[in-house]
């Protein structure tokens, strides 16, 4: 999806030529997996943050192209909406302080951008989901000028035969809405973070990431409120699987925003066989490339958005896999991401090594998914065939867990030590971004606009969510 393509409408031939190209590739890359072509050693990771700009009453302000053309930078790219941007750094091998570094040239280059925005009267805000943001703001008129974005929307509501998204959240309070387009994903920002891994282990990381995708999120949680409501601690999950719901059309078996069907049982190319017979193709762009290019199949696969995804990466020296973790926040501080990044990466890793992953089967992992979506920490948690608090699981186990699998892929000592520390300060005080926004926006008798002022105010900060003051101390 982040390529753009020369047209916003399709052919019958058009879908039947894609598919026939896309069931070549797959079969391809199937004996890429039985051959051993693919890339079996190391690891990196990496990450992709989304963001928000913001006029000075905290508004989504319409204007990346122009902060995009000022940047003229290949590591900030458009988003589906006007007002939001993708911020990406280099991939990283796990060096001893890997995540300082990353850290450092993230807070570099979100330095930089900033001050563009603000030559343009803006600024730039990372947050799950904006408190401030208008139903108005969610319109075509905000979406990006690129062909994919309008091919996109095109393709969603023909799926869904012309009728509007029902969008439907119980949380603390109900949102119940009906929206005539793609737009409401824009409302939605993550901190995706990216791990390569060697394909003969792929399944297993996979796994593990399901397993473990509810606990990290829990300790992650920053997107409370949406148009005045306060609904799940990670509204994110709910919204952005509500709003491409019409991607799968009606009678389609499968979502295409998923947790997933399950636990895969050899190989990571399970998901790449499943993907063609059970998501209909929705962009059908025809490539001229080499099969061995594999474009047809990783668009498709980028239509199809698992909370955990797979993807294909092709480079000058060979063809690898990575995992794709979507389930995280953008926000609340740049620390509070990397820390997150750490704990997810660090206990995956661990629970791999130590083959953890049947403590909690697949059906527990996705209903402990939606719950710490749900409740944050408060959730409670299914692990080893009994419930247990998400805080419990943290501070007991799991921290512990993701310092050892660092420790495996050699992160130094105080590095592990400052990094999954803001996590457990975090967990053990129970200030994730989604408590501190929901007692300060009640704290300010539901003011969306002073809550925002206080949440940028210790942003900017650069202080972790758990060292803010609790409520907001700004009136």
């Amino acid at each position: 999806m982040g390529e753009e393509i020369s047209t916003t409408t399709f052919s019958r031939e058009d879908f039947a030529s894609f598919a026939a190209r896309l069931a070549h590739e797959t079969a391809a890359l199937g004996r890429r997996f039985g051959d051993g072509s693919l890339s079996d050693d190391g690891y990196t990771w990496g990450f992709e943050l989304e963001a928000w700009l913001l006029d000075h009453g905290f508004h989504p302000v319409p204007r990346n192209a122009e902060l995009l053309e000022a940047l003229d930078s290949p590591d900030v790219v458009p988003e589906l909406s006007r007002f939001n941007v993708e911020l990406n750094t280099p991939v990283r091998d796990f060096a001893p302080r890997t995540f300082s570094a990353a850290a450092q040239d993230l807070a570099t280059l979100w330095a930089h951008c900033n001050a563009v925005a603000h030559g343009l009267d803006a600024n730039m805000v990372m947050i799950g989901t904006l408190p401030t943001i208008r139903e108005r703001d969610l319109s075509l008129a905000n979406i990006s000028p690129l062909k994919r974005y309008y091919a996109l929307n095109h393709e969603l509501l023909a799926a869904n035969r012309g009728r509007p998204l029902e969008i439907r959240i119980d949380g603390r309070e109900r949102l119940a809405l009906c929206h005539s387009d793609v737009m409401l994903e824009a409302a939605t920002t993550s901190f995706q973070v990216h791990f390569k891994i060697p394909v003969s282990l792929a399944h297993r990381y996979y796994n593990a990431s399901l397993a473990l995708s509810a606990p990290v999120l829990a300790a992650a949680v920053n997107a409370p409120i949406l148009f005045d409501r306060l609904l799940w601690d990670e509204t994110r999950i709910p919204l952005f699987e509500q709003a491409i719901a019409g991607a799968a059309g009606p009678a389609a078996a499968r979502p295409r925003v998923t947790f997933g069907s399950g636990y895969l049982e050899r190989s990571l190319f399970e998901c790449f066989t499943e993907n063609v017979a059970e998501f209909p193709v929705l962009l059908p762009i025809r490539f001229d490339d080499d099969t061995q290019a594999f474009r047809h199949l990783r668009l498709h696969n980028g239509t199809i958005w698992r909370w955990n995804r797979p993807l294909i990466g092709v480079e000058s020296d060979g063809v690898h896999v990575r995992l794709e973790h979507r389930a995280l926040p953008a926000g609340p501080s740049l620390v509070d991401m990397i820390a997150n990044a750490a704990l997810y990466l660090g206990a995956v890793h661990e629970w791999v090594m130590r083959d953890c992953i049947g403590r909690v089967p697949p059906g527990d992992a996705r209903a402990n998914f939606y719950s710490a979506a749900r409740d944050g920490l408060d959730a409670t948690l299914a692990c080893d065939g009994r419930q247990r608090a998400a805080t419990r699981w943290l501070l007991d186990e799991l921290i512990a867990d993701a310092d050892a699998g660092l420790a495996r892929l050699g992160i130094d000592l105080d590095e592990r030590e400052r990094w999954l520390g803001i996590v457990r300060a975090r967990v053990a005080c129970g200030q994730t971004g989604a408590a501190w926004q929901r007692a300060c926006y009640l704290a300010h008798e539901r003011h969306p606009y002073r809550l925002m002022a206080s949440y940028c105010e210790y942003q900017r900060s650069g202080a972790p969510v758990h060292e803010w003051p609790a409520g907001g101390a700004r009136r």
